[in-house]
């Protein structure tokens, strides 16, 4: 029988989500910040080279940032719920050693 997961309740689930969007929206202050403060570390250090080059930049380490902050909430979502402790792994007599 597969357990239930803590997410199937609504209560927890609406508690996690909001955990969540706290997360990610702590996690865009931040990277705000964090690109503003590159563009101006780049052109302090190149002048203006070009504006392509500002754009792309800001994108690249914005994308990145929330990407990496995105899928760490969902594992600490996943980890601090108790949802990872609810699957049937078939395989845990092979890595317990019988």
């Amino acid at each position: 029988m597969i357990p239930r997961s803590p997410l199937e309740d609504p209560e927890k689930a609406a508690h996690a989500w909001a955990r969540y969007r706290r997360i990610m929206a702590y996690m865009l202050t931040v990277t705000v910040g964090l690109v503003l403060a590159s563009i101006i570390l780049l052109y302090r250090s190149n002048g203006m080279v070009s504006v392509h080059f500002y754009i792309a930049a800001a994108l690249g380490i914005g994308f990145t940032m929330l990407l990496a902050s995105a899928l760490m909430g969902l594992a600490f979502l996943s980890s601090g719920t108790g949802h990872d402790e609810s699957i049937v792994d078939p395989f845990e007599d092979d890595w317990k050693g019988k």
